[in-house]
């Protein structure tokens, strides 16, 4: 038996956080702007799905719960109930409406008025998390080499880009939904690594 313990003078070794991984800005325009999507209704419903998660930075499980009654065109904001049930209000570019009332239109004249979930699949049913992982993996592969190809890699890429032009770190915090400024400010030193690289490239003695 001994009275104190040992272990309060053992440093325990730091573990070196690993960055986030984004997908460049030109790789997501070229696959959202250059007909990498079928024109029928799964392709309109995987182009709008990709186009969300870029556009919002949502977790997988929020858009997989989104509901028609969620989204608000006219404001251009979807309202996501995140972790911990907790609710937020996200704004999205206005040029997802035409790509939104596309979508609608063309899931109403497939499986009529009835719908449990905004995003259903090619038999009426609601998504599930599987197959919407399937569909951004599938068609990040298309524009991208990266290892991961998943909706959060979407999501670190939207922070990641926001930053990268100027957005206010707390802002960015509020939009994905984070408890405290530390989860966000790891998208900080991916920001730092683009702001190296300009300097780099434009001081004459980088």
């Amino acid at each position: 038996m001994i009275e104190q313990t040992p272990m309060v003078s053992v440093v325990a070794p730091k573990i070196p956080k690993k960055l986030p991984v984004f997908v460049d800005e030109e790789a997501l325009h070229r696959l959202l702007d250059n007909g990498y999507f079928r024109d029928d209704f799964e392709g309109v419903r995987d182009k709008l799905i990709v186009s969300l998660f870029y556009g919002t930075g949502i977790r997988l499980s929020e858009l997989v719960g989104l509901k028609d009654s969620d989204i608000f065109q006219h404001e251009t904001l979807i309202r996501v109930l995140g972790k911990n049930k907790k609710e937020r209000i996200v704004p999205y570019p206005k040029s997802l409406n035409n790509l939104i009332g596309d979508y609608l239109s063309m899931r109403k004249a497939e499986f009529g008025d009835q719908a449990a979930c905004l995003f259903v699949t090619a038999k009426g049913k609601p998504v599930y998390h599987k197959l919407v992982y399937r569909v951004v993996n599938n068609h990040l592969a298309l524009v991208t080499p990266l290892e991961k190809k998943s909706p959060h890699t979407l999501r670190h890429s939207y922070a990641t880009h926001l930053l990268n032009r100027g957005a206010d770190l707390n802002a960015v915090k509020e939009l994905l939904g984070h408890s405290n400024l530390a989860a966000t400010q790891v998208y900080t030193h991916t920001s730092t690594d683009k702001l190296q690289s300009i300097y780099k490239q434009a001081h004459p003695r980088a």
